[in-house]
């Protein structure tokens, strides 16, 4: 594996290439819960083929997703003032707690106290919009009340829609442990920045650097053809497994939840789930 390739010529060719498709399938791809899914996505098998490139071409790794598997639709948004108790959405069915919880093909990262009663598992993609807006709106209301406070952990899992989720996934892999969680939370907060950008090695290169990254450790990172396999098994696991067609999707302690929720009703899922 080389770490650099910028003198590849035929490397940066196929690099510009994945990143036309990958901007051509952001065009179009969304999280809009619509049964558009088989063009919006690349192969998990096209993902496996793929290899990432160096960031003078404009590395973007595979993409990650069956043709089955959909974005979903965001919750309805409560009532401004709304006063009245909220009640949590009825679950889609319910998965086993032990095999939701098994090693996967990487390691779970825990934010929260790990031995909180309620564990929240987050199927997400990071191009997905309605992920990033549970990330920048709903996400610091759910922590500073139920996850700071003990009373749940999160637990948030790949599930890439196109080869720019794939790239941003693999870098937030490779920061350091103690800025992978800020890593992420950068990367949805400037979701417009990077994902939609002409340029997409240019736009995850400056995030990355506020990580610690440098441009070789950056392309190392994404020539890493054994964490991106990683990643699309994540992506495979959680769709064959557990069902997960769209993202967000959540599981509370093992009951599923498909699409973004209110800090209100999670709160309410939360209190029954105790």
């Amino acid at each position: 594996m080389r770490t650099l390739i910028r003198n590849d010529a035929r490397s940066i060719a196929r690099t510009s290439v994945l990143l036309a498709a990958g901007a051509a399938m952001l065009a179009i791809a969304g999280c809009s819960g619509e049964e558009t899914a088989s063009t919006n996505v690349v192969s998990t098998a096209q993902a496996q083929e793929t290899t990432p490139a160096a960031p003078a071409a404009t590395p973007v790794p595979g993409a990650a997703t069956s043709p089955a598997a959909t974005p979903a639709a965001p919750a309805a948004t409560p009532a401004a003032g709304e006063t009245a108790a909220v009640e949590g959405p009825a679950p889609q069915g319910t998965v086993d707690v032990a095999k939701l919880m098994a090693p996967g093909s990487l390691p779970d990262v825990v934010i929260g106290d790990a031995n909180a009663p309620v564990t929240i598992v987050e199927y997400a993609s990071m191009t997905c919009s309605h992920c990033a807006d549970f990330a920048v709106n709903i996400w610091p209301t759910v922590k500073k009340d139920y996850i700071d406070t003990g009373k749940a952990k999160l637990i948030l899992r790949e599930f890439p829609f196109d080869p720019r989720a794939v790239a941003a996934f693999m870098l937030a892999r490779c920061a350091p442990d103690d800025r992978r969680t800020a890593m992420v939370d950068v990367l949805f907060h400037q979701q417009e920045q990077w994902a939609r950008a002409q340029n997409a090695s240019e736009a995850l290169l400056g995030i990355a650097k506020l990580a610690g990254f440098t441009q070789e450790t950056f392309a190392a990172c994404l020539n890493d053809k054994a964490l991106q396999a990683k990643v699309v098994e994540m992506q495979k696991r959680g769709e064959t497994d557990f069902g997960v067609k769209a993202t967000p999707t959540f599981f509370i302690n093992g009951a599923k939840y498909p699409g973004a929720m209110s800090a209100a009703e999670f709160g309410a899922i939360i209190a029954a789930a105790k």
